[in-house]
C-alpha cells in the first residue's frame, strides 16, 4: 500500500508565480489546490522575492508537502527574464530547503512531455490534460497554476515509474520484484 504524500509544484515568476498541490495515494494523484501569487503591484524586486519566500513557507505550513517540484528557468529572447525567473525560483527553493523538504527541478519541456506527450504543447493543452488527469475542471485563466500542477505531476511520474531513471538497474530490479507475474520466460 502506498503511503499518502503531498507534492507542491511551483511555476516561478516575479510577476505571477503559480503553485499547485497534489496528493498521492495508492490510487494515484489527486488535486488538492492551486493558485497564483500576483506580485505585479509590488515595485521593489527584492520585496517580490521576500513575498515569494513567505508565500511558499505558508503553503508548506498549510499543506505539509513531502516534496517540492519547481520548473527550471528557460532562456527566451531576453536574458533578464531568465535572471528574474532564477531569483523567483531561488526564493521558493530556500523556503522548501529551510523546511527540510527535498526539491526537484524540471525543464518546462520535460513537464510538457510527461503531461501531454509533446514537449511543444501549449499552456492550454497542458491545462486540459492536467484537468483530465486529476478529474477536475480547471479555469484556463490560471495557466501559471496549472503549469505548477503539471510540474507536480511530472515529479510524481518521475519518482514512481521504473522507467524514470534510464540506466538505473535498481529501478528495474524494484519493478521486477514487485511484479513477478509480468516476467515471461
Amino acid at each position: 500500500m502506498t503511503k499518502e504524500r503531498i507534492i507542491l509544484g511551483i511555476d516561478p515568476g516575479t510577476n505571477i508565480l503559480g503553485f499547485g498541490v497534489i496528493s498521492i495515494d495508492a490510487k494515484g494523484p489527486h488535486y488538492v489546490t492551486m493558485g497564483v501569487f500576483d506580485l505585479r503591484k509590488i515595485t521593489d524586486p527584492f520585496e517580490k522575492l521576500a513575498n515569494i519566500n513567505a508565500g511558499v513557507k505558508e503553503l508548506i505550513a498549510v499543506h505539509g508537502p513531502a516534496e517540492m517540484a519547481v520548473e527550471s528557468p528557460f532562456y527566451g529572447k531576453n536574458a533578464q527574464v531568465i535572471l528574474k525567473l532564477g531569483r523567483a525560483q531561488g526564493a521558493a527553493i530556500i523556503a522548501a530547503t529551510e523546511a527540510g523538504i527535498p526539491v526537484a527541478e524540471y525543464a518546462p519541456r520535460k513537464a510538457k512531455i510527461a503531461i501531454c506527450g509533446n514537449g511543444a504543447a501549449s499552456k492550454e493543452q497542458v491545462e486540459t490534460m492536467v484537468g483530465k488527469t486529476l478529474g477536475v475542471d480547471l479555469d484556463p485563466k490560471y495557466l501559471d497554476a496549472t503549469d505548477a500542477l503539471a510540474i507536480a505531476l511530472c515529479h510524481y511520474y518521475q519518482t514512481s515509474s521504473p522507467l524514470a531513471s534510464p540506466g538505473s538497474s535498481s529501478s528495474w530490479e524494484k519493478f521486477l520484484a514487485a511484479n513477478p507475474g509480468r516476467i515471461k520466460k
